[in-house]
């Protein structure tokens, strides 16, 4: 049977999502409800800096399009997972690590392989989950965090999605908390068709968090934090 699914995570990515779905035989609508800005004006300082972090794919496309970029190109970079190592190497990076995981699994890969105290530049969104300067502060590194993009919520439900919750909906798909948040905000009116009525795919319990405290009936967590891990939760068609 076809399972009739919503990816709500911002373009290009959502792109990607749907095609891995489409490919095992699902009906696919792609919804974005964030949109991601670089920041193209944040002020990176002059360093010096042992390395670069990175908690999503989204830095890459912000810091191809800063001013500093070049400067950076030369420097290691730890990043959270494959999918933001790639982004990273698509832009001109060439020695990019990924720790495989979330962002403690990162903060321990750069306790692992870095001198204590060494000055870390992380590029990140403006709303974070987890505390991964804090982190890494705690073991004696010196973490600059830098936002070089944001993620900006829709503020109602796109047209696709609106349409696709009238012919019913099997799954959705939730890739972060801000995206769930954005979901539960722009679905708020349709009430059990958006809450109970599908079964919410989540990356983590943490991208979990808001669905369940509102009350979502059918919640199915990945045991990894990866795309692949949580597309393998949804049936196979």
């Amino acid at each position: 049977m076809t399972v009739r699914l919503l990816v709500t995570r911002p373009a290009p990515d959502a792109e990607r999502t749907a095609a891995a779905l489409r490919a095992r035989g699902h009906a696919v609508i792609v919804a974005p409800l964030l949109r991601i800005e670089p920041l193209k004006d944040a002020e990176i300082g002059p360093g010096p800096w042992a390395a670069v972090l990175v908690t999503s794919a989204n830095a890459a496309a912000a810091i191809a399009a800063h001013k500093a970029s070049a400067a950076l190109r030369s420097l290691p970079v730890f990043a959270v997972g494959e999918r933001s190592a790639e982004a990273m190497r698509a832009v001109g990076f060439a020695n990019v690590v990924s720790a495989g995981g979330d962002a403690a699994d990162l903060a321990r890969r750069v306790a692992a392989q870095l001198k204590s105290g060494a000055p870390l530049l992380h590029l990140a969104g403006a709303d974070r989950s987890g505390d991964l300067a804090g982190a890494l502060g705690a073991q004696g590194f010196a973490v600059c965090t830098v936002v070089v993009y944001r993620a900006v919520a829709a503020a109602e439900l796109p047209p696709a999605a609106a349409e696709a919750f009238a012919a019913g909906i099997d799954g959705v798909l939730h890739f972060s908390r801000r995206s769930a948040k954005a979901y539960l905000h722009t679905t708020r009116k349709l009430g059990d068709v958006a809450l109970n009525a599908p079964t919410h795919f989540c990356l983590s319990a943490q991208v979990a968090e808001p669905l369940v405290r509102a009350g979502a009936g059918r919640v199915r967590i990945a045991p990894q934090p990866t795309k692949a891990a949580l597309i393998a939760l949804i049936p196979a068609a």
